[in-house]
């Protein structure tokens, strides 16, 4: 390890690391252990654990079509048709079981098609109003504290609402327009996504470079997709954060319910609940009004219910997963303390953090996915919750939620052909000048380990302290345990 860290490309970072045995807790390795580090998605591992120890392996998530209104024998609902969203992250086309890497099957729209078709089945033919997306479930508050601008249109920025349709991201597809100085054609996916960001792209002569650029502004429209595209150039696609995932929700629904045959007389909209009043202040929390339970005698016209929550988790950690992260967080709060807010979360994470013999002061968190700048945790504290987490009934799942070096999940292209492969579970953490590395290794001689592995203000882009996280992880399991003795031969 030591040798790793007098590299030159290492030397000019600040390193934190602690190595402990796992069925002892004796500290084998320590530097700085602890001082506080920007943790990045290592944060995920306390907002994760969290809901594993919280809301139990099975819960799920649900997610209706309701009305307060009467189905005629006719098909007519007399009032709004209401996606009632809950927090589900999977709101898309995601398969599970989770299989070592995301797959998708299907649109986008897929569970939306799905209850749509529910309601069908059950007689709609006529919505006598609006469609409308209600995420009241979790006051209003898509951005928490201290997340960057700069991050907001990026897939890792997706605002947080408890309707995340299609993690509440848009891919957007440019193709040239017909001549120079055409307009480009610009379609995306959902296609309902489409008025909730401005473009002005513009078609180039042949064989110019593409050139394109995001522009954050106040405004209905937060961004804007500025640039040019040549006129013999293939399509271009970019991956952007859904600005509206709530309307964006309503608009898809709309659309397949008219494409089914249903006539909806009214257009699409969305219910808000108002935002925390406590979300950044410090303050003890007050819990804002909630919204009206729901309405026994509401009529459910189709109803989804998530994955299991581990398969949720899985797909969060293996994934790194920002958005998931932050629902996990603000479900623990409205479970626990009756409201979706970042702070009510992190409120029940501190008892939480207690409980597991983390002292208070040593771990400093505004968000659940660790996207926040003033994030902190030390190495110690890390090495706690990790060794708490695997003595606990759940402590082997959460241990197969975490990704595997050279195998799956965003380790599975590091340590390949390397003794760590296999060996190591371990959440990834990657924000700018900031690396991290934190779980679960088993060394050559079979004893386990837990560590927490932290780099910060690293100058390089690029691997460079990842290629060294990596050497030191390879260090743990080669050289630490005991060594047995040697068979004597005759």
């Amino acid at each position: 390890m030591d040798a790793a860290l007098a590299e030159a490309h290492a030397e000019r970072a600040f390193w934190g690391i602690l190595v402990a045995d796992r069925d002892t807790g004796e500290t084998l390795y320590a530097l700085n252990a602890d001082h506080f580090f920007a943790p990045a998605s290592n944060a995920k591992v306390f907002a994760t654990a969290l809901a594993l120890a919280t809301l139990g392996r099975d819960y799920q998530f649900r997610t209706t079509l309701e009305s307060q209104g009467a189905l005629a024998s006719d098909g007519r609902l007399a009032g709004d048709l209401i996606l009632v969203g809950r927090g589900d992250p999977d709101l898309s086309n995601r398969k599970f079981p989770y299989a070592g890497r995301v797959e998708r099957e299907g649109p986008t729209e897929k569970v939306l098609a799905e209850m749509a078709d529910a309601a069908v089945a059950k007689g709609l033919r006529e919505v006598d109003g609006d469609i409308v997306a209600d995420d009241s479930y979790f006051p209003y508050d898509p951005y928490p504290a201290e997340w960057n601008a700069g991050d907001l249109f990026f897939e890792f920025g997706a605002p947080v609402s408890a309707i995340a349709f299609n993690d509440n991201t848009v891919s957007i597809e440019v193709r040239p327009g017909a001549r120079v100085g055409d307009p480009a054609t610009v379609t995306t996916e959902p296609s309902a996504a489409l008025d909730t960001f401005g473009h002005e792209i513009a078609t180039v002569e042949p064989d110019e470079s593409p050139n394109f650029a995001v522009v954050r502004q106040p405004g209905q429209k937060f961004l804007l997709l500025r640039g040019t595209i040549a006129l013999d150039h293939a399509p271009i696609k970019l991956d952007f954060a859904m600005t509206e995932p709530s309307e964006t929700a309503a608009r898809t629904l709309k659309q397949l319910l008219e494409a089914r045959g249903v006539r909806v007389t009214g257009g699409a909209g969305v219910r808000h609940s108002p935002p925390p009043q406590n979300a950044a202040s410090g303050e003890p929390i007050v819990p804002d009004p909630l919204p009206p339970p729901p309405d026994s005698n509401a009529l459910v016209l189709a109803e989804h219910l998530s994955p299991p929550l581990l398969e949720s988790i899985r797909a969060t950690n293996k994934a790194s997963n920002n958005l998931h992260a932050e629902l996990l967080l603000r479900a623990v709060g409205r479970e626990k303390l009756g409201i979706g807010s970042t702070a009510a979360g992190l409120k029940v994470e501190e008892g939480f953090r207690r409980t597991a013999g983390i002292p208070d002061g040593d771990v400093v968190l505004s968000d659940g996915s660790g996207l926040a700048r003033n994030d902190l945790v030390t190495p110690r504290a890390m090495v706690i919750l990790l060794r708490y987490a695997a003595n606990q009934p759940w402590g082997q799942d959460f241990l197969s939620t975490l990704p595997v070096a050279g195998m799956d999940g965003t380790l599975e292209d590091r340590m390949k052909n390397t003794a760590a492969s296999g060996l190591i579970q371990a959440k990834t953490g990657t924000i700018e000048h900031d690396r991290a590395l934190s779980g679960y290794a088993t060394t050559l001689r079979g004893e386990h380990l837990e560590f927490a592995i932290f780099c910060n203000n690293d100058p390089q882009r690029g691997p460079g302290s990842a290629a060294t996280i990596d050497a030191i992880a390879t260090a743990m399991v080669e050289t630490l345990g005991k060594r047995q003795p040697s068979k004597k031969t005759r």
